[in-house]
């Protein structure tokens, strides 16, 4: 069996794992729930070109747009916003016109909820202006996104390298792309260029600066803390290395600001994330709690997403990238229900979390990522089926 063959079948058995729960899943967000496994779906009806999966997320976008007007969040990740990307998606691909509809509702419901600031305490990528702003963006809202990005021409603070924001309301400023800076930061620069806002810009590159002047592996790598003060230091690691809170993150703002800006220091900052990731010692589980998620946001597959952008902007070989695969396809569980994995929590016992379906921690975000690799490794179009919005697309 080929690479590919091997790869596909892998991918093949988690979409098949999934299917069972578009539509009837309790949590319908993007991060965790049938929002992200309905994206899932799409990429693998348009991989394989098997219209169980369409069917499916059709079922599943059924069951979001019915749910909209109890939707009470209104966040990328875990409201309305993510649900108006995951309808639009539905009806570019699969022409369902109840889909669209339902997605005009989600989104103007998220404008009416808007309170002069945002959208509650969270003003960040996840859960606050900067990921509704990339969201309505990927679903054509132009003007909301815009509402969703100027306040923070009002609320940055100025640091020594540049300007930050007070994402929550405690005194920690979380400095990386799930939470912190670097996720408003992506925001800002893409609005900037959506509409040609010269000032988002300039505040974007502010924004980047301070992140960039608290480096502390210069000149070969790149990393950053957590957070200054540190959030929650019983919990969380002073340093990570994912897309959440880590280089494989930053590198894809980097990413985005080389390309809207023309600037190649922003390119070599992305190579030394890259060579921080590299030798950091994952996937392996050097210690206990350093690598225990196989999923998009924290762990295997979002540096894997970022491995395939290299290979495909750069020509990086698939080397680090092979790696990843082989690791992801250790860590499976196949059986007659089909493929899923289960993460690590080492402080609980037993260890082995339950599966998760979703786009965060589970089989969405890995599919996703593993059937982008199985094209790429055949020479295919590396393009996904569904862009994500704060993924930029490869140039």
């Amino acid at each position: 069996m080929s690479d590919r063959d091997a790869t596909e079948a892998l991918a093949r058995g988690a979409l098949d794992w999934l299917t069972g729960s578009a539509g009837n899943d309790l949590d319908r967000t993007l991060y965790s729930g049938t929002a992200g496994v309905v994206l899932a779906l799409l990429e693998g009806r348009r991989h394989f070109r098997d219209d169980r999966y369409g069917d499916a997320a059709l079922r599943g976008a059924a069951a979001l747009a019915a749910t909209v007007e109890d939707d009470e969040g209104c966040s990328l990740y875990f409201g309305l916003t993510g649900t108006a990307v995951v309808l639009r998606s539905v009806h570019r691909l699969l022409g369902d016109e109840q889909a669209d509809r339902a997605a005009d509702r989600a989104l103007s419901l998220v404008r009416s909820r808007f309170d002069g600031r945002g959208w509650g305490d969270m003003h960040e990528l996840l859960f606050g202006n900067a990921g509704i702003a990339l969201g309505a963006l990927h679903a054509g809202d132009v003007d909301l996104a815009v509402l969703a990005v100027e306040p923070y021409l009002r609320t940055a603070d100025a640091t020594p390298g540049g300007v930050n924001w007070a994402v929550r309301p405690t005194p920690p400023r979380s400095h990386h792309i799930a939470h912190g800076t670097l996720g408003i930061v992506c925001a800002l620069a893409a609005v900037a260029a959506a509409v040609g806002r010269d000032d988002l810009l300039e505040l974007a590159l502010a924004g980047a600066a301070d992140v960039v002047a608290r480096d502390e592996a210069g000149p070969a790598g790149f990393l950053v803390p957590h957070s200054d003060p540190p959030h929650r230091p019983e919990l969380i690691e002073r340093y990570s290395y994912g897309w959440c809170n880590g280089p494989a993150g930053d590198a894809q703002v980097f990413r985005l600001l080389g390309a809207l800006t023309g600037d190649s220091a922003w390119a070599v900052r992305a190579d030394r994330c890259w060579h921080t990731v590299t030798h950091s010692g994952l996937p392996r589980r050097v210690r206990p709690g350093f690598w225990d998620n196989n999923g998009r946001c924290c762990g295997t597959a979002g540096v894997l997403a970022l491995a395939c952008d290299r290979h495909v902007e750069q020509g990086e070989p698939l080397d680090f990238a092979d790696v990843l695969v082989e690791d992801l396809r250790t860590r499976a569980t196949t059986d007659a229900g089909g493929v899923r994995w289960s993460n690590h929590e080492h402080r609980a016992t037993p260890s082995a979390l339950e599966p998760e379906p979703g786009w965060a921690m589970g089989n969405a975000g890995i599919v996703r990522e593993l059937l982008r690799y199985a094209r790429i490794t055949d020479g295919a179009d590396p393009a996904y089926a569904v862009p994500w919005p704060d993924h930029p697309p490869t140039r």
